[in-house]
């Protein structure tokens, strides 16, 4: 079966993932990955920032099962504001210079209405919780898987409790945009 551009109902998923057509070694695009974080301070004020530094990599078995996994480098964390991004990557939040990385590590999918739901496990500063999303799939050109998700987060769940005067949200947003190649 020949893959087509753009968003996959999930009966296309289902046929690709059968005939062999996605089995293989892929790996994350950088370039045009993305990893992003939404939050609100005092419950009113929007916090946007974006992981500049995304990596990873994924396995597509003849029989349509998946693993694999994906880093953020959590010191690439840009919220434009230099202040908040060191303060970010302290201790008191991703605690980046002991704790470089956070990971999800994939170790299923599942076929939905709208789409796929991804199983796995996301790290932060050592402390792995299990996480399930559904998530958006298109194939694009010849040879690019795009995923995209709105993944909420509650940072308590991974010891990331500071909060000066619980100003700032303990839920956040993860949108997500992974685009993965043959190597």
């Amino acid at each position: 079966m020949q893959a087509t551009s753009g968003q996959m109902t999930a009966p296309v998923v289902q046929a690709l993932l059968k005939d062999g057509t996605l089995a293989g070694e892929w790996v994350v695009d950088p370039r045009n990955s993305s990893i992003r974080l939404q939050t609100k301070i005092m419950g009113l004020i929007p916090v946007h920032g974006i992981f500049h530094e995304v990596t990873g990599m994924g396995t597509v078995y003849p029989d349509g099962g998946i693993s694999g996994i994906v880093t953020v480098a959590a010191a690439s964390i840009d919220t434009k504001n230099i202040r908040r991004d060191r303060h970010l990557r302290s201790a008191d939040f991703f605690d980046s210079g002991n704790k470089p990385d956070i990971t999800f590590t994939a170790d299923g999918i599942r076929l939905t209405d709208g789409g796929i739901a991804v199983t796995g496990a996301l790290t932060v500063r050592d402390c792995t919780r299990p996480l399930s999303f559904d998530a958006a799939t298109s194939v694009q050109g010849d040879g690019e898987i795009w995923l995209d998700a709105k993944v909420p987060i509650n940072r308590a769940d991974f010891g990331l409790t500071w909060n000066q005067m619980g100003m700032v949200s303990m839920n956040n947003t993860l949108a997500i945009h992974v685009v993965f190649t043959r190597p």
